[in-house]
């Protein structure tokens, strides 16, 4: 089936492709969410269920309401925040961004390439995404967003893969990569927003939270911990990065998914690691972003957030590969 076909998945129109590799599953109607992502030789899952049906409530729901399953996309925001500059100051922007709770068209071009688009609510931009192959192992999506207005717009984008996960995984990033800044940790195991610790091996201090007897001792963040119901962080790397790639890997199997991304357009990476501290739930997200820190406002004023010209577009592309 190296081609894409209408499916369909717990009721909901999908569109499936597969390689002699790899199998894909979009469900366009929720967001254009990436429900399935397969190693066809192994059998192996990538991404993480939640048990819950597929679905959310409507535009601007919170994010926690919806299904949590799968890969979804959040633009033009990740945190809920305040838009801080005209013509849109004092506009909100939905928990997890606008577009991850909207239905998005979709068409297929050719055999080759399924093109999911959407329009902003609040905003005024267009979305869209081209889910192609460019290998048996790698899947590649082409994403532009183009400014509707007259005035520049600021936004964020982060991929939200939620990846399947069991202890002692590796999380491999490129070389270099010495710091990392909090925005969330849960019972402050790290600290508080902006809280920095090094990478790999993370130290928590008095920022923590907890009674000094009581704080962990050094943690290695570059290996998936036990799912023991307590922590959860998410975390960006400090300095934008040289080279756009990180990767989880197996060492029990060898298997690995690997992301990679051209820095000049999506310069910053970041991770989400839920190990029961969150909803009780065990995934980890490698989250390739345009921008950093979850919060827009914050990063605009802080210089870290992508901004596409009055009338203008900005494209990047990401291709994951498993093996």
């Amino acid at each position: 089936m190296n081609r894409w076909t209408k499916t369909d998945r717990e009721g909901w129109e999908a569109w499936t492709r597969e390689t002699s590799a790899l199998a894909v599953t979009i469900v366009p109607a929720l967001g254009s969410k990436i429900v399935s992502l397969t190693n066809k030789a192994t059998g192996r899952e990538w991404l993480w269920s939640s048990g819950k049906p597929l679905g959310n409530r409507g535009y601007g729901s919170p994010f926690g309401e919806g299904d949590g399953s799968g890969w979804d996309e959040m633009f033009p925001g990740i945190n809920t925040c305040v838009y801080p500059d005209g013509p849109w100051q004092g506009l909100e922007v939905p928990d997890h961004g606008e577009v991850w709770s909207l239905p998005w068209r979709v068409e297929l071009v050719g055999d080759e390439s399924l093109k999911c688009s959407v329009e902003g609510r609040r905003f005024p931009y267009a979305l869209d995404k081209s889910v192609s192959f460019a290998a048996d192992d790698t899947l590649r999506i082409d994403y532009t967003v183009t400014n509707l207005s007259d005035s520049p717009f600021s936004f964020l984008w982060a991929a939200h893969p939620l990846l399947k996960v069991e202890e002692g995984m590796a999380l491999r990033v490129p070389g270099g990569l010495g710091t990392i800044e909090m925005t969330y940790s849960a019972e402050e195991r790290l600290g508080g927003f902006g809280a920095r610790h090094a990478w790999p091996i993370a130290e928590p201090d008095a920022s923590s939270g907890a009674p000094e007897g009581e704080r962990d001792g050094p943690i290695d963040l570059s290996r998936v911990e036990p799912n023991a119901g307590r922590y959860a962080e998410k975390y960006y790397f400090a300095d934008k990065l040289t080279e756009g790639w990180a990767e989880l890997l197996d060492p029990a199997s060898g298997e690995a998914v690997t992301f990679r991304f051209p820095v000049e357009r999506v310069p910053y990476l970041a991770v989400w690691a839920n190990y029961g501290g969150f909803g009780g739930h065990y995934h980890v997200a490698i989250e390739p972003a345009t921008g950093a820190m979850d919060d827009l406002a914050y990063a605009m004023n802080e210089r870290r957030a992508a901004v596409v010209a009055p009338r203008e577009q900005y494209r990047w592309h990401l291709e994951i590969s498993v093996r």
